[in-house]
């Protein structure tokens, strides 16, 4: 397996943040690529159960009885037994940058069976603007051999800061459980070499299993919400974020791009369990969804905080009268705008202003 550089980019500035219920043997397989950076693994499910980590990782380890400890009654906003725990790890982070991946991803290879830096791509991403106002036909306009088209205003080539890299997966398809059931052996086979901006206006379906942001420009809004056990609804946690994020860049003018880098998806679920999990949901966001796309912020949010609280307000009126669970996630909202200044006191509303010029 390729060595990585002796010093890996952004070595002391980027946490990567795990949510588990097993042994975490599939990090052997990263060891080249994760094993000089810090670790925040949030183990799921039964505290007692201990979870066993490679020798030679830097890691720290949160159950729930430490999230409970250390959030206090503000813990209730944090799941149980569902991947959205791992917004906890972005909470107690002290990093600028997080990298989130999922436990049954692997080293993917590009077409040349190249082995795929993961997260070595999505720091690039991380560190070169983004296009949200106009879009380049040639995709990345900062990657080696691309440029601005003819007729891309030259007012606009600066970009803009870029707030989140949304990476791919090769082998098992991120499907809902209906796509899982008519297309059980579909493989992603297809490895396609761009990134590109996600346009404003435009929301997309995030995908949390290779993930990468800028946890100063954006991380307050990224909160998974309340998912899994007690809540009438799953696998919508990543997505939740990626529509809430969205809008808040949008307003906030921070980017979102999507493309490279894939990893290999290894495991696929259960699409019967997913489908218990998902079937309010799918009815759901053809009401969610509109709301996201109509949703707009006053100028006077300012802050990713502010924002945030100001979306949360939106989603009680709106969509609390579907169902009773989106006032539950509202408040939930709350929490943990709190939760996260309380543990975030440099970090908070004051600090969370975007200054597109600031950069550590």
């Amino acid at each position: 397996m390729a060595a990585p550089s002796p010093t890996p980019l952004l070595k002391d500035e980027l946490d990567i943040v795990i949510p588990t219920i097993r042994n975490l043997d599939f990090l052997e397989m990263w060891r080249p690529f994760f094993e000089q950076y810090h670790l925040i693994i949030v183990q799921d499910g039964d505290p007692s159960k201990t979870i066993n980590v490679p020798q030679g990782f830097d890691y720290e380890l949160y159950n729930r009885n430490d999230i409970n400890r250390i959030l206090g009654p503000k813990a209730s906003c944090i799941s149980f037994k569902d991947s959205a725990c791992r917004c906890f790890g972005y909470m107690v982070s002290k990093k600028k940058y997080i990298y989130t991946i999922d436990d049954d991803c692997f080293v993917a290879k590009d077409p040349s069976g190249k082995e795929i830096n993961a997260l070595e791509q999505h720091i690039k991403n991380l560190l070169s603007p983004s296009t949200p106002l106009f879009f380049n036909t040639l995709y990345d306009p900062y990657r080696d051999g691309a440029d601005f088209v003819r007729g891309y205003p030259f007012s606009m080539r600066e970009g803009v800061p870029t707030a989140v890299s949304h990476g791919l997966w090769l082998n098992i398809p991120d499907y809902d459980a209906p796509t899982q059931l008519v297309k059980p052996r579909e493989r992603n086979t297809r490895y396609v070499d761009a990134v590109m901006t996600i346009p404003k206006g435009t929301l997309f379906p995030m995908c949390g299993m290779n993930l990468g942001f800028d946890r100063e420009l954006i991380g307050p809004a990224m909160y998974f919400g309340l998912m899994g056990d007690g809540q009438p609804i799953g696998r919508y946690d990543d997505m939740w974020a990626g529509w809430c994020i969205k809008v808040i860049c949008d307003h906030l003018g921070l980017g979102v791009k999507t493309g490279l880098p894939y990893i290999w998806h290894s495991k696929a679920s259960n699409p019967f369990v997913n489908l218990k999990k998902e079937y309010k949901g799918i009815y759901w966001q053809e009401e969610m969804i509109p709301f996201f796309q109509a949703a707009t912020l006053p100028k006077e949010c300012t802050t990713v905080q502010q924002c945030y609280l100001e979306l949360s307000k939106q989603v009680k009126a709106k969509l609390g009268k579907i169902d009773e669970y989106f006032i539950k996630l509202s408040d939930a909202m709350v929490t943990w705008i709190e939760a996260w200044d309380e543990l975030n006191p440099a970090g908070g509303a004051a600090a969370a202003a975007v200054d597109v010029k600031a950069k550590k």
